[in-house]
């Protein structure tokens, strides 16, 4: 799946110039889920697919953030946040909640959601869980950040969205 103006992204650094370990990882496909926090004005989006799930008393959702993006901020501060899985359908929000397809009014505009107690509930993904803040550990040059998951919703999945070798595509069973 491609989309946005240009078939590759015209900022990314070349494959000569790539770290050895960020090659590695591109060649490992990942489920693309966007992670929101706080409300009114204050609230925030990103697009993370560096998300495992860990299950257990409770159980949790770990994910990659850097330390300098808005997100990290807002559920450092409210402490809740909610993590959404995508479908195959929703590459263009995944652009948008991670800053590479202009959005004029900001990530949220033109997106159907509603205010929630863990942040804003993205209504066209239905498969989410909520979580609570427990904790960060630095790692390389990000924030591993955990959630305790207090509540999750799942509706069917048939084409998730996953990101692979630099691009999006859809995961369809053969």
């Amino acid at each position: 799946m491609t989309g946005g103006i240009h078939y590759e992204d015209p900022f990314s650094t070349p494959l000569e110039a790539r770290q050895p370990i960020r090659r590695f990882r591109g060649r490992l496909a990942s489920g693309v889920t966007i992670w929101t926090a706080g409300a009114g004005t204050e609230r925030m989006g990103l697009t993370m697919s560096s998300v495992l799930v860990a299950e257990g008393n409770p159980p949790s959702i770990l994910g990659l953030m850097s330390d300098t993006t808005d997100l990290y901020e807002r559920i450092r501060t409210t402490e809740r946040f909610v993590v959404h899985v995508l479908d195959a359908t929703e590459a263009i929000a995944a652009d948008v909640f991670a800053g590479l397809r202009p959005s004029p009014g900001g990530k949220f505009e033109g997106v159907a959601f509603s205010e929630g107690e863990w942040g804003p509930v993205l209504s066209q993904m239905p498969t989410r869980a909520y979580c609570r803040f427990a904790e960060e550990t630095e790692v390389g040059y990000h924030r591993l950040m955990r959630g305790e998951v207090e509540r999750i919703e799942l509706e069917e999945l048939e084409r998730p969205l996953v990101y692979f070798r630099g691009r999006y595509r859809s995961l369809e069973d053969h």
